[in-house]
């Protein structure tokens, strides 16, 4: 291979997020937009997990778990200093509540119709009073969750807090959530969010090379 490969899909937060730090660290790759109903034969031979997204590098190394390839590319290039902002340790803290609490309780939100043994609402009232309320809490302190510059985790949990705001927008668009909402709409509004969500027909092939820009500070 000459051409780094991603295998992902639009929507996925865990792809997303792979996407931001790829293109933050100005790394070329091709991006293959998957259909999860019918996926590549070459993604599935690639990582026996079939989930995106999956990275497989120009010397043929694979990695496919969405926090493994934001470390890689960072570590490859990292000019905004996303890796710099805490230590490592701080960062990972709050990555893992995402991925192993705010993640299932998100899910069961979303598709609350799968898990019935309680309301819609009491998942949402979970995750509000687990996570988000704690991330509001930070961001009420400073513009990003370890400061005035975006770190690892900024663009680690946005993608699923993202995710969060879409079930009921009219409720979040209202709730109590002020600086996580003020946080969310700056990051999404940049034009490095934009990039990494710009449509791409199914199982084309696109080319990505330099989409970096660093976002504002929210104001």
């Amino acid at each position: 291979m000459t051409q780094h490969v991603l295998y992902s899909f639009r929507r996925c937060p865990y792809a997303i997020r792979a996407r931001l730090a790829l293109h933050c660290a100005q790394i070329p790759f091709e991006l293959v937009e998957v259909s999860l109903r019918n996926k590549p034969a070459e993604m599935l031979a690639l990582s026996p997990k079939a989930t995106v997204p999956v990275l497989q590098l120009a010397d043929d190394h694979v990695i496919d778990q969405s926090l493994g390839i934001m470390q890689w590319a960072l570590t490859q290039h990292d000019p905004d200093g996303w890796l710099t902002q805490a230590s490592a340790s701080e960062m990972q803290g709050l990555i893992d509540l995402n991925d192993q609490v705010f993640k299932s309780l998100l899910d069961r939100y979303k598709y609350a119709e799968r898990h019935p043994e309680k309301p819609r609402s009491a998942y949402r009232d979970e995750a509000l009073e687990l996570v988000l309320r704690p991330l509001n809490d930070r961001l009420t302190q400073h513009s990003y969750l370890f400061g005035k510059h975006i770190s690892l985790a900024d663009m680690a949990i946005a993608p699923f807090v993202r995710q969060f705001a879409q079930v009921d927008p009219v409720w979040f668009d209202t709730c109590e959530l002020q600086a996580l909402r003020q946080w969310l709409a700056g990051l999404m509004d940049c034009a490095l969010f934009r990039a990494v969500m710009a449509k791409t027909q199914i199982g084309a092939i696109t080319a990505h090379r330099d989409a970096s820009q660093t976002p504002p500070s929210p104001q």
